[in-house]
């Protein structure tokens, strides 16, 4: 079992939660709770895996916080 960090935001204008996994190409999903975006975010990345290991562009380290005077 591989496990895959995502990347989640809501956005403003629709009320829904989007989401990517950062290095994995088409990785991407949007859903009106966060349960239905893991969800759909799962779908989508075991369809990249029905034709094999996709290679990964990046690899996810963290977040950072910036303070700006």
């Amino acid at each position: 079992m591989k496990v895959y960090t995502a990347v989640v935001e809501k956005c403003p204008d629709t009320g829904l939660y989007v989401g990517y996994v950062p290095g994995l190409p088409g990785a991407h999903s949007q859903g009106e709770t966060l349960e239905e975006l893991r969800e759909n975010l799962k779908e989508v990345i075991e369809m990249l895996l029905e034709d094999g290991e996709p290679e990964v562009e990046s690899e996810f380290i963290g977040i950072q916080t910036i303070a700006v005077a």
